[in-house]
């Protein structure tokens, strides 16, 4: 049976933590930075963790085989 490759893509944009969550950045962080307030920026500047309804998906796409 073949390999299953990797979807650079989601690859870039996702990765896998120890436990098996899946860590991703925050979206609308890259431009109109004028219009949102500084509060707004700070929160998106931190990581967050995917949800574990989509976590499956995304770990069939970036698995490392």
């Amino acid at each position: 049976m073949a390999k299953i490759k990797t979807h650079k893509a989601s690859a870039k944009r996702f990765s896998l933590t120890k436990s098996g969550k899946v860590k991703m950045n925050h979206s609308h962080h890259r431009h109109k930075l004028g219009l949102k307030t500084q509060k707004r920026k700070r929160a998106l500047r931190t990581g967050a963790y995917l949800s574990e309804s989509f976590a499956p998906a995304i770990k069939t796409l970036i698995q490392k085989h």
